[in-house]
């Protein structure tokens, strides 16, 4: 089943994801950094900063996401990418209240990575279930030209 939200054959959700995930990857990185004392207050910042761009990365992503999901007709593909998007948004709102504790706290203190942590765990949950869709499903795959090549 191809994608509703694609460009030249490509679904635009996949394309989309890989920002919000590297950005709050980056985020927990950069406080790692700075907390081990390897790197000075831009480290904090650039944690900050890249936190932001990940949540208006993931809400950009999630348009195309949204599309796709209404098209699904399978009703235990629905569910599963149902979940996914539940999860997704609460990745979404731990990584805005990370940002928002962060914007009211001094930088590299422990809870705001905690958050993070979780957040991360919560998007690796939701990673696995976006590869459930694609990979077992055929979510957002083009069928073959030729059978079985």
């Amino acid at each position: 089943m191809t994608s509703a939200a694609r460009v030249m054959k490509h679904p635009l959700h996949p394309i989309l994801v890989v920002y919000p995930i590297g950005l709050w990857t980056f985020s927990l990185v950069c406080d790692v950094v700075y907390l081990l004392h390897w790197g000075g207050e831009d480290w904090a910042s650039a944690a900050l900063y890249t936190l932001g761009g990940g949540i208006v990365g993931a809400l950009l992503a999630a348009i195309p996401g949204l599309i796709d999901l209404m098209a699904l007709t399978d009703p235990t593909v629905r569910r599963i990418g149902v979940f996914h998007m539940v999860i997704n948004l609460a990745a979404v709102a731990v990584f805005a209240v990370d940002f928002g504790v962060r914007l009211h706290r001094g930088a590299g203190e422990h809870p705001p990575i905690l958050i993070s942590i979780g957040g991360i765990a919560l998007i690796a949950v939701s990673g696995w279930l976006g590869g459930e869709l694609v990979y077992v499903h055929g979510v957002a795959v083009e069928p073959r030209a030729r059978p079985d090549v």
